[in-house]
Order: structure tokens, then sequence, then C-alpha cells
């Protein structure tokens, strides 16, 4: 099991960027995939990004891809989402995520046992 925790959510204006860290903690957490979801008002929650252990490998959805980018530092035990020219409809609680099977990349929520408490991000108009 691991034990993530989110940080650096925030409220923001449209076409800002922000940065979000996802500690983990435990010694297997380089074997670990890892995502990113999210959950606006209203909404069911959405894959957003995954990256393999080794961080060679990612994956992102339609909606984010080319403005959001995440990576990991394993050494940090830190997996990070990397935001750009964000929208309005970006607002939504993000979510870090965790999965035991490192080498491939997971956009199904069920593929991971392992949730974050999850962290704002407010983008303003």
């Amino acid at each position: 099991q691991v034990q993530l925790v989110e940080s650096g959510g925030g409220l923001v204006q449209a076409g800002d960027s922000l940065r979000l860290s996802c500690a983990a903690s435990g010694r297997t957490f380089n074997s670990y995939g890892m995502g990113w979801f999210r959950q606006a008002p209203g909404k069911e929650r959405e894959f957003v990004a995954a990256i393999t252990w080794s961080g060679v490998s990612t994956n992102y959805a339609d909606s984010v891809k080319g403005r959001f980018t995440i990576s990991r530092d394993n050494a940090k035990n830190t997996v990070y989402l990397q935001m750009k020219t964000l929208k309005p409809e970006d607002t939504a609680v993000y979510y870090c995520a965790a999965a035991a099977d490192g080498s491939s990349l997971h956009r199904k929520s069920d593929d991971y046992p392992d949730w974050g408490q999850g962290t704002q991000v407010t983008v303003s108009s």
C-alpha cells in the first residue's frame, strides 16, 4: 500500500500555469504506475494522465494533451502534474493514484487501489 498526499492546488486565472505534486510514502514507490484524475462538481471522476514506473511512458486525456505534463522523481517519491494554459473547464479536485503494475499505463480508476485526498484547482475566466 502507498500513502499519497497531493499539494499545489489553488485559484488561478485562465491561461495561467500550476504544478501539482503528489508525495508518496513507501519503499516500493518506484515500482508503481502513477496517475492523475480529476472530478468536477456534479461530474464523474475522469482520467487526466498516467506514467509508468520508469517515467519513460506517459498517456494523457485528449482534453489536456499538449497542455499538461506528468513526470516523476523516484528519488523524491514524488509525481508531478505540470498544467499550462489552464481553462475554466479544468476546475476540479485533482487526485493522484498508484497502481501496483508499474509497467503499464492505466486509464481506468479501478486499476488504482491507492488514492490521495485530492487538491482543489479553480480556474477563473
